[in-house]
Protein backbone atom coordinates (compact mmCIF):
# COMPACT_ATOMS: atom_id res chain seq x y z
CA UNK A 1 0.00 0.00 0.00
CA UNK A 2 1.31 3.42 -0.91
CA UNK A 3 0.22 5.25 2.22
CA UNK A 4 -1.67 8.08 0.52
CA UNK A 5 -3.92 9.82 3.02
CA UNK A 6 -7.58 10.01 2.09
CA UNK A 7 -8.26 13.13 0.06
CA UNK A 8 -4.61 13.55 -0.95
CA UNK A 9 -3.57 13.27 -4.57
CA UNK A 10 -5.59 13.17 -7.75
CA UNK A 11 -7.75 10.60 -9.50
CA UNK A 12 -6.23 8.93 -12.54
CA UNK A 13 -7.01 5.95 -14.73
CA UNK A 14 -4.49 3.46 -16.11
CA UNK A 15 -5.06 0.87 -18.82
CA UNK A 16 -3.35 -2.54 -18.62
CA UNK A 17 -3.08 -4.95 -21.52
CA UNK A 18 -1.30 -8.26 -22.16
CA UNK A 19 -1.37 -10.90 -24.87
CA UNK A 20 1.81 -12.90 -24.20
CA UNK A 21 2.57 -15.49 -21.53
CA UNK A 22 0.23 -15.82 -18.56
CA UNK A 23 -1.88 -12.78 -19.39
CA UNK A 24 -3.88 -12.78 -16.15
CA UNK A 25 -0.71 -13.06 -14.06
CA UNK A 26 0.82 -10.22 -16.08
CA UNK A 27 -2.11 -7.93 -15.27
CA UNK A 28 -1.95 -8.87 -11.57
CA UNK A 29 1.82 -8.31 -11.39
CA UNK A 30 1.61 -4.92 -13.12
CA UNK A 31 -1.11 -3.82 -10.67
CA UNK A 32 0.98 -5.03 -7.73
CA UNK A 33 4.08 -3.17 -8.94
CA UNK A 34 2.03 -0.01 -9.40
CA UNK A 35 0.42 -0.33 -5.96
CA UNK A 36 3.84 -0.78 -4.36
CA UNK A 37 4.84 2.60 -5.80
CA UNK A 38 5.00 5.37 -3.20
CA UNK A 39 2.32 7.89 -4.08
CA UNK A 40 0.04 5.42 -5.90
CA UNK A 41 -3.05 3.78 -4.43
CA UNK A 42 -5.38 1.60 -6.47
CA UNK A 43 -8.94 2.54 -5.57
CA UNK A 44 -10.75 0.48 -8.21
CA UNK A 45 -10.16 -2.37 -10.65
CA UNK A 46 -12.39 -3.16 -13.58
CA UNK A 47 -13.20 -6.68 -14.62
CA UNK A 48 -10.74 -8.24 -17.03
CA UNK A 49 -11.86 -8.19 -20.68
CA UNK A 50 -10.83 -10.31 -23.63
CA UNK A 51 -10.28 -8.32 -26.81
CA UNK A 52 -9.19 -8.95 -30.36
CA UNK A 53 -5.90 -7.37 -31.42
CA UNK A 54 -6.00 -4.24 -33.54
CA UNK A 55 -3.60 -3.25 -36.29
CA UNK A 56 -1.49 -6.38 -36.53
CA UNK A 57 -4.12 -9.14 -36.33
CA UNK A 58 -1.91 -12.27 -36.45
CA UNK A 59 -1.34 -12.43 -32.69
CA UNK A 60 -3.12 -13.78 -29.58
CA UNK A 61 -6.14 -12.05 -28.03
CA UNK A 62 -5.47 -9.45 -25.35
CA UNK A 63 -6.64 -9.30 -21.79
CA UNK A 64 -7.36 -5.70 -20.75
CA UNK A 65 -8.20 -4.02 -17.47
CA UNK A 66 -8.48 -0.44 -16.20
CA UNK A 67 -7.26 0.68 -12.79
CA UNK A 68 -8.63 3.71 -10.98
CA UNK A 69 -5.91 5.21 -8.83
CA UNK A 70 -5.29 8.05 -6.44
CA UNK A 71 -1.82 9.46 -6.88
CA UNK A 72 0.40 12.19 -5.54
CA UNK A 73 2.83 11.68 -8.43
CA UNK A 74 2.85 14.43 -11.06
CA UNK A 75 1.63 13.26 -14.50
CA UNK A 76 5.08 12.84 -16.08
CA UNK A 77 6.36 10.92 -13.04
CA UNK A 78 3.33 8.62 -13.23
CA UNK A 79 4.04 7.96 -16.91
CA UNK A 80 7.70 7.18 -16.12
CA UNK A 81 6.59 4.73 -13.42
CA UNK A 82 4.25 3.00 -15.87
CA UNK A 83 7.14 2.61 -18.33
CA UNK A 84 9.37 1.29 -15.52
CA UNK A 85 6.75 -1.34 -14.66
CA UNK A 86 6.70 -2.45 -18.30
CA UNK A 87 10.50 -2.66 -18.29
CA UNK A 88 10.64 -4.50 -14.93
CA UNK A 89 8.25 -7.08 -16.34
CA UNK A 90 10.40 -7.60 -19.42
CA UNK A 91 8.44 -5.80 -22.11
CA UNK A 92 10.34 -5.51 -25.36
CA UNK A 93 9.06 -2.74 -27.61
CA UNK A 94 8.59 -4.06 -31.13
CA UNK A 95 6.14 -3.18 -33.83
CA UNK A 96 3.28 -0.79 -33.14
CA UNK A 97 0.19 -2.70 -31.97
CA UNK A 98 2.27 -5.88 -31.90
CA UNK A 99 2.30 -8.58 -29.22
CA UNK A 100 3.25 -7.47 -25.74
CA UNK A 101 3.85 -8.97 -22.35
CA UNK A 102 2.39 -5.87 -20.70
CA UNK A 103 1.24 -2.42 -21.71
CA UNK A 104 0.50 0.26 -19.11
CA UNK A 105 -1.00 3.54 -20.35
CA UNK A 106 -2.05 6.67 -18.48
CA UNK A 107 -5.56 7.39 -19.76
CA UNK A 108 -6.73 10.31 -17.62
CA UNK A 109 -5.06 12.34 -14.90
CA UNK A 110 -7.77 14.32 -13.13
CA UNK A 111 -8.91 16.91 -15.69
CA UNK A 112 -5.39 17.65 -16.93
CA UNK A 113 -4.78 18.33 -20.60
CA UNK A 114 -1.13 17.87 -21.57
CA UNK A 115 0.48 17.61 -24.97
CA UNK A 116 4.24 17.48 -25.14
CA UNK A 117 6.94 15.18 -26.54
CA UNK A 118 6.67 12.78 -23.59
CA UNK A 119 2.99 12.71 -22.66
CA UNK A 120 -0.43 13.42 -24.13
CA UNK A 121 -3.44 13.54 -21.80
CA UNK A 122 -6.11 12.47 -22.08
CA UNK A 123 -4.66 9.45 -23.90
CA UNK A 124 -5.04 10.45 -27.57
CA UNK A 125 -6.62 7.17 -28.73
CA UNK A 126 -8.79 6.21 -25.76
CA UNK A 127 -12.07 7.64 -27.09
CA UNK A 128 -11.89 5.25 -30.06
CA UNK A 129 -11.03 2.09 -28.16
CA UNK A 130 -13.82 -0.02 -26.72
CA UNK A 131 -11.25 -2.13 -24.82
CA UNK A 132 -10.43 1.02 -22.82
CA UNK A 133 -13.88 2.60 -22.62
CA UNK A 134 -15.83 -0.48 -21.51
CA UNK A 135 -13.68 -1.22 -18.42
CA UNK A 136 -13.29 2.48 -17.57
CA UNK A 137 -17.06 3.00 -17.71
CA UNK A 138 -17.51 -0.07 -15.50
CA UNK A 139 -15.54 1.81 -12.83
CA UNK A 140 -17.09 5.22 -13.44
CA UNK A 141 -20.20 5.26 -15.69
CA UNK A 142 -20.37 9.07 -15.66
CA UNK A 143 -16.73 9.76 -16.51
CA UNK A 144 -15.90 12.33 -19.13
CA UNK A 145 -13.00 13.87 -20.95
CA UNK A 146 -11.71 17.22 -19.66
CA UNK A 147 -13.75 18.99 -22.38
CA UNK A 148 -16.94 17.51 -20.87
CA UNK A 149 -17.53 14.86 -23.54
CA UNK A 150 -19.04 11.82 -21.82
CA UNK A 151 -17.07 8.62 -22.36
CA UNK A 152 -20.36 6.71 -22.64
CA UNK A 153 -21.13 8.84 -25.74
CA UNK A 154 -17.68 8.00 -27.15
CA UNK A 155 -18.46 4.31 -26.71
CA UNK A 156 -21.87 4.66 -28.38
CA UNK A 157 -20.20 6.29 -31.38
CA UNK A 158 -18.03 3.21 -32.05
CA UNK A 159 -19.26 0.64 -34.52
CA UNK A 160 -21.06 -2.41 -33.18
CA UNK A 161 -18.28 -4.83 -34.13
CA UNK A 162 -15.75 -2.81 -32.08
CA UNK A 163 -18.06 -2.76 -29.04
CA UNK A 164 -18.94 -6.46 -29.29
CA UNK A 165 -15.26 -7.40 -29.53
CA UNK A 166 -14.80 -6.61 -25.84
CA UNK A 167 -15.91 -9.62 -23.78
CA UNK A 168 -15.77 -9.99 -20.01
CA UNK A 169 -13.16 -12.64 -19.19
CA UNK A 170 -14.43 -15.39 -16.92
Amino acid sequence: MSGISEGVGVRAYLSLGSNLGDREANLRRAALLLEETPGVEITGRSSVYRTKPMGYLEQPEFLNQVLKIRTSLPPHALLRRCLEVEEEMGRVRGERWGPRLIDVDVLLYDDEVIEDEELTLPHPEMAGRAFVLVPLLELDPTSSLPDGCLLADCLKSLDEEERLGVIKHE
